[in-house]
This record gives C-alpha cells, structure tokens and sequence, in this order.
C-alpha cells in the first residue's frame, strides 16, 4: 500500500491543511532538514576549501587585486566555468566577496588563507582532518575499535606537515597565554616541551624568558620543524633538542619550572594521558606548573561541536585517541598531585589547563 512521504524540502511541504488538523505537531509542521543537508553538503565544502587552497586562488587573489573568473583562469591556467563555479562555491562558504563578476578577498580570507596571512590556516586543511581515506572506513573502524591505517603507523609522515600546518595558531596561543599565567615572571625558566612539534610554546616562553632554556622532544623528523623554527626566532641556542617517544626519553626528575602537554594527551587516550600527566608531575620542581593544552569537550559532550568533532577525527585517525573534558582532566591532575587548577583560553577555541605542583 502507497504512504505518502514528506517532501525533502520542508519549504515546499503544504501546512496546516483541514487533512491534518488535529494530527501531532510534527506532522503538521516538521522539523528543518536543515541539519542534515549541512552533514551531506559538509564533505563538498571542505572539498571546495580544499581545492582552492591547492589551486592557488586565494594568493592569486591577493596579488591581482579584484578579478573576474576569465582574468583569474587565465593567471591560473585553468577552465573559466569551472573556476567560476569554484569560486561561487567559496562565496557560499563566506571565504571570498563578489560585486557583479568581480571576486575579492575578504577579510577572513585575508587573515587565514592567503600564504602570508597574519594567522593562516591555509597549511592546515588538507591535514586536519587526519587521512583522508579513514573517513571512507569510519563505519569499521567503529565496528572493529581501529582505523585501518591509524596514524600511530607512520606518525611522522602525518606529523610533519600538521606541525607545519598549526605553528601559527599555536603561537598565537602560547604567546598570549602569558597574559593568563605570567611565564615572563621567571626570566630563567627551565621548560620542558613533550611532543612539542615546531616547538611554539618553547618559542613563545623563551622570547618572553631571556634568560631560560628549554628541552624540547618529538620524533626525529618533527624535530627538524622546532630546529628550524626556534632558529628562525633567535632562540634555538637556548633549547636542547631530545628525540624520541616521550614515553621513552629520559627526563630528569624535579629539575623543570613548566611542563608543556601540548596538544598530545588526546592522541594517547585516558590511560596515555594519565601517564603523561604524571611524567609531567615527577619532571617538575615543587612549585612548578603544567600547560595542557587540548580541546576540551563540555560536561554534556554536545555544546561543543569543534570539540566533538575533534573526538571523532581522533577515533577516525588513531588507535587510542579521544577528547576529554575538563573534569576528566581536573581528576587526573589531582590524582597525579597537582593542585590550583585553572581553565584559560588564550584566543577562541584554544584552551589550556594549568595546574601547579604543589611546594614540599
């Protein structure tokens, strides 16, 4: 027997007609598709994201001023309709402006996506979403409690570009976090980075410490990143650079003024993270504190989609990583002894748990 189904397009649905007086709420008034054509659009727009970055268009853009489609295709070597419809696809995204025929860099695109950009992503996108082709397998990998290819499987592959990718964001955060927790009040800091990647947050403190001096740890390969980086900021003098895992490395007990958890305790899950977090306790001397940098999940795990969808990306992409709340966190700190716990968020989206080892 024939049911008639709902029209995919709720604006084109007839309401409130003599058929359906009476019936429940929904059934005269359902709720918007809205949410789930944003989840089916989600992987074109990201594609469009991605494909102008690789093409160029943004710095394009910024160096020929305003342009047509047919004056930007020509500078690009491409397809003018096709770059049209490219580019009509990044003005839905809210990434460029248009008057007429003639695209423009907006503002957001002037500070995250052109190459030199004060604060660009533009690095970042093809790698932050993890490898692509675990999204394809997510179902098994939910299935089976693993992804095929987890990144654990050649960690500075994926690495190496993503420490590239985020240096900039994580600067900007590390080096306004001063403004949260006073780093520059011990000139003579001794900062212990683990998994530091390019080493902002070793950066950030020794400008502001003059006179400190920071381990820094990763896998060989990231490590060139933080050599190049500290040496690009004047402050790779200063810093003794120790590969390896930071479960394996040796570290000095009570001999260091912060520990730096930079956005690595999610990638180990709870255990992982629990034994990190009690690394940092021994390393530190009485007095001294933990930054642990993440994305934290809201008690409900749900008001906060960036967190939650970073939760899912780790899933996709590791063995073991998750994201985790600030209680969980706070719990585990405890435990491990630290006391003084503070939430800041240095700028949008990027908060740190700092947390002091407590005098003897």
């Amino acid at each position: 027997m024939f049911e008639p189904r709902d029209a995919p397009y709720p604006e084109l649905k007839k309401t409130h007609t003599m058929s359906r007086t009476g019936r429940p709420y929904s059934d005269f008034k359902p709720p918007a598709a809205a949410p789930v054509w944003a989840a089916i659009e989600g992987l074109g727009r990201y594609h469009v994201l991605l494909a102008a970055i690789e093409l160029d268009v943004f710095d394009a853009l910024r160096d020929a001023g305003p342009s047509t489609a047919a004056a930007l295709a020509e500078r690009l070597d491409v397809s003018v309709p096709h770059l049209a419809s490219l580019l009509d696809g990044v003005i839905a995204l809210g990434l460029l402006d248009k008057v007429r025929d003639v695209y423009e860099l907006n503002d957001t695109a002037k500070r995250y996506l052109v190459s030199n950009g004060p604060a660009c992503m533009a690095d970042l996108i093809a790698v932050a979403p993890g490898p692509h082709d675990n999204w394809t397998r997510l179902a098994d990998t939910v299935r089976h409690g693993r992804p095929s290819t987890p990144i654990e499987d050649d960690p500075e592959a994926f690495y190496v570009p993503l420490v590239e990718g985020t240096f900039t964001t994580m600067w900007r955060t590390a080096t306004r976090a001063d403004l949260k927790m006073r780093y520059s009040t011990t000139p003579a800091a001794r900062i212990l980075d683990l998994g530091a990647g390019g080493a902002p947050w070793a950066i950030a403190m020794l400008t502001a410490c003059p006179e400190g001096s920071a381990v820094v740890n990763d896998f060989d390969a990231v490590l060139d990143v933080a050599r190049r980086k500290t040496a690009e900021f004047g402050v790779a003098g200063r810093c003794e650079f120790r590969p390896g895992s930071y479960f394996e490395i040796d570290i000095e007990p009570d001999a260091y003024d912060i520990v730096v958890l930079g956005h690595i305790c999610r990638a180990e899950g709870a255990e992982g993270a629990r034994r990190l977090i009690r690394i940092a306790f021994d390393a530190l001397r009485p007095g001294g504190r933990v930054v642990l940098a993440d994305y934290f999940q809201d008690p409900e795990k749900k008001m906060n989609p960036h967190a939650v969808m970073m939760g899912v990306t780790m899933m996709a992409s590791t063995a073991r990583g998750f994201t985790y709340t600030p209680g969980e966190f706070g719990d585990w700190l405890r435990t491990a002894g630290f006391s003084d716990l503070r939430l800041i968020e240095p700028i949008g989206f990027q908060q740190s748990i700092i947390a002091t080892r407590p005098p003897r």
